[in-house]
Formats: C-alpha cells, sequence, structure tokens
C-alpha cells in the first residue's frame, strides 16, 4: 500500500494543502519498502489528489484537510486519514502496527455548529495524551 503523508520537517502537517512536502512511502506485509520525501508542488484547487494518485497513493494522512479535498481524494480512490498528529516515524510505526487511528479533521474552517459562533480560524488541538 502506497501512502502519502502530508510533512512539515519531521511532522505530520496540520493543514493538507499547505504543507512543505509528501512523504511517500510504500508498506509491505507491515514493511516499509520504500520511502520518498517529495516537496508540495503546489496548492491549486483539485490538484493534488489527481498528483498524489498519479503518484500511486492509495492513502493520505493528515491533520486536516477541507471536505473538498475529501472529495476529490475519495474520487481518485484515495483513502483519507484526517486527525493525524506527532512525528512521521511514530506514523510509520502506527502504520505498520496496525494501531494508527484517524479522527475528525483538524483542520474545521467554518465549522462550530452549536458553539453559537462561526469559527474562521482553524482550531489545532494542542496533543493530549
Amino acid at each position: 500500500m502506497k501512502v502519502a503523508i502530508s510533512t512539515d520537517g519531521n511532522y505530520v502537517s496540520a493543514h493538507f494543502g499547505r504543507c512543505p512536502s509528501f512523504t511517500i512511502v510504500d508498506i509491505q506485509d507491515n514493511k516499509i519498502i520504500s520511502k520518498e520525501i517529495i516537496d508540495n508542488p503546489g496548492h491549486h484547487p483539485g490538484y493534488l489528489p489527481e498528483f498524489l494518485h498519479e503518484k500511486g497513493a492509495e492513502c493520505i494522512i493528515a491533520g486536516g484537510m477541507g471536505q473538498r479535498a475529501q472529495i476529490l481524494f475519495t474520487e481518485n480512490n484515495i483513502k483519507t486519514v484526517m486527525g493525524i498528529s506527532g512525528t512521521i516515524e511514530d506514523v510509520l510505526t502506527q502504520i505498520c502496527n496496525g494501531t494508527l487511528k484517524g479522527g475528525e479533521s483538524l483542520c474545521k474552517p467554518g465549522s462550530g455548529k452549536g458553539y453559537g459562533l462561526d469559527k474562521t480560524e482553524c482550531n489545532h488541538a494542542e496533543h493530549h495524551h
């Protein structure tokens, strides 16, 4: 399985589209076969799902992404796993161990239903362990 991880340094980037790079990892039988880091080719609407599909990605891991991007990934048969944070190494270990748990997107501009006000900022939860 080829996995693309939105990457910022050694960490999973909170913002999928604006991450500096992507880590593309090929995992077979719970082992990492290959790993390459590619620069983000640029954030144009609808471009990255196709770009990563061409790279063979079957899954994208990020802190968060917008609804439209998630739909485009689904259309490209790429599974989206949101709400992921931490180091790339930790995430890869969790994938290989089958313990990676996706949550809700960390990046939810405009959501805030039930809070009485619309959020325009992304509110990224700090790490709680």
